[in-house]
């Protein structure tokens, strides 16, 4: 063939191919995208090879489509080399065009066959021990959830979630332990009081972290605290005087002692004395002397006294529960509570902090042995507690919000991120509780939990910048109405729990910068899970 033939021929072909050229790419293209899907084809045929085997029919209709498209093939090629010789080169390059189409159909055709036969075969094939393995090691709410919500299992806040190595904690059953064995205290208590002129003790009430859910220590390090409610014993009252009013909540709030009269009552109980009417000689060969003069300092009620009393209470109490026989108790000392460290027999170890206080009216504020933020506090001071109107909040939450709720664990991760700040857990919760009359409840589920943490600092920064911060429970009307609370806490205007802020601007810029840093450790926390 010569140079003119050979150039007539290509002359032929370029023209015979003009006219299909907008439809197929060029042989390159064609080609390295052929070679793509092959390549592609033979990992997917290779992963199925290693971990799944095709059945004897699948294997024999793949044969039969191979020898087919061969056949087919050769059949082309049969037909342009046996053409006629005499037909013009213009007719040949069509006809070398037209093989070539058709073998790029074929070929993509089976290629496509068996790219889609072998994914159909790896999904089917999938055993399903594997989801099953993973169902069985998570737990039992997480079921119900994914059941309720199969996309949840795959959003953002449960991976995020699932990252961070949260504390390892039986908090709900270690609080029902604890509130079980300080009741059983108190009612042995009770019954050596009798006939006594010292205060009337009553149930314990769980407060704090640990009994509102979000405590964010381990099992070891998690302190229980509750509040023992007291009454003035028969003979007595309890007078509430709540200091400055303008200061709330009340932190120099006292309690005011008085004798009354019961001479009306001696008719009633026998051997009841008078300690108002009573002549004194009669008051001396009384031997209970009364609260004046054991608990008090002065005319008030003196908190170091009345927690001494109470921790050789519980050491007389404890002796007396079986679970002395299994267990120890041991008293730490305090100068405004009662602090009890218990060692089970399993070597288990509990922290038990015993606060006292007395009920206002009978609202959910209580004036409490609770420290205050001053370096000195003295004895006679009981401050203003809304301890149990939190509490009662946390118990609202959760009966009304969903299941899956995550709000304990939003405080619980806020709670972890201020160690080492200047931020207290407090302002924190009280951050939480705003928003959790703000923002619907059905929106503090584990799906909206990263979006709920951006709220979270969003909130903080906004208080920061304005240097407001408002008390949760004054003048708010968001406050459930099951907490009761007395009616100067309803028409009160918020106190600010940033007014420090407002009035050194050294600490606004401080708190700024700690902000800061409040965010870049949620942010590693999120990231890297510790």
């Amino acid at each position: 063939m010569g140079e003119e033939d050979v150039s007539q021929w290509g002359a032929a072909f370029k023209a015979a191919a003009g006219s299909t050229a907008a439809f197929w790419p060029e042989p390159s293209t064609m080609v390295l995208a052929t070679f793509f899907v092959l390549t592609f084809l033979g990992l997917i045929h290779s992963l199925a090879k290693v971990g799944y085997k095709l059945d004897e029919a699948t294997n024999e209709y793949m044969r039969q489509r191979a020898e087919e498209l061969q056949e087919r093939m050769m059949q082309l090629l049969f037909e342009m080399e046996e053409g006629e010789k005499e037909q013009r080169w213009a007719h040949v390059g069509a006809l070398l065009l037209s093989v070539l189409q058709h073998w790029l159909f074929w070929a993509y055709g089976g290629v496509a066959l068996l790219f889609f036969w072998n994914l159909r075969l790896l999904l089917r094939d999938i055993p399903e021990d594997e989801s099953s393995s993973e169902e069985e090691s998570s737990s039992s709410d997480e079921q119900q959830n994914n059941e309720r919500n199969p996309v949840e299992g795959r959003d953002e806040g449960r991976i995020f979630a699932e990252r961070i190595q949260w504390p390892v904690q039986n908090i709900q059953v270690n609080c029902r332990v604890v509130q079980s064995m300080v009741g059983d205290l108190l009612r042995f208590t009770r019954q050596s009081l009798t006939n006594t002129f010292y205060p009337v003790l009553h149930p314990p009430i769980g407060v704090g972290s640990a009994f509102e859910g979000w405590s964010p220590h381990e099992n070891d390090t998690v302190v229980y605290r509750l509040l023992v409610p007291m009454t003035a014993p028969r003979g007595h009252s309890f007078h509430l005087e709540l200091g400055n009013e303008e200061e709330l909540p009340s932190r120099n709030s006292c309690i005011r002692v008085e004798l009354e009269c019961t001479c009306v009552r001696e008719q009633d109980f026998e051997n009841m004395v008078c300690f108002l009417h009573q002549p004194e000689e009669e008051l001396r060969r009384n031997p209970e002397p009364n609260l004046l003069q054991t608990l008090c300092t002065g005319s008030y009620l003196d908190v170091h006294k009345t927690s001494y009393w109470f921790q050789q209470l519980m050491k007389r109490a404890y002796k007396f529960l079986p679970e002395s026989a299994r267990s120890h108790i041991g008293v730490l000392p305090s100068r405004r509570s009662c602090r009890l460290r218990t060692i089970d027999v399993f070597d288990r170890t509990l922290f038990i902090e015993i606060m006292f206080g007395v009920q206002q009216d009978d609202s959910a504020i209580f004036l409490s042995s609770e420290k205050t933020e001053a370096i000195f506090t003295p004895d006679t001071t009981w401050p203003q507690s809304c301890a149990v109107a939190e509490m009662k909040f946390f118990q609202y939450i959760k009966a009304h919000a969903q299941q899956d709720s995550f709000h304990l664990r939003c405080m619980q991760l806020c709670a972890r991120i201020l160690v080492g700040n200047d931020f207290t857990t407090y302002v924190l919760k009280t951050v939480v509780m705003h928003l959790l009359t703000t923002i619907p409840l059905e929106s503090w589920r584990r799906r909206d939990f990263l979006q709920r943490m951006d709220d979270i600092m969003q909130y903080l920064h906004c208080c920061i910048v304005e240097k407001r911060l408002d008390h949760f429970f004054f003048g708010n009307e968001e406050v459930p109405e099951e907490i009761i609370l007395p009616p100067h806490f309803q028409t009160s205007r918020p106190p600010n729990l940033f007014q420090h802020m407002a009035q050194e601007p050294t600490v606004h810029a401080r708190a700024l910068r700690e902000f800061q840093e409040l965010r870049d450790r949620l942010t590693r926390l999120l990231t890297f899970g510790n």
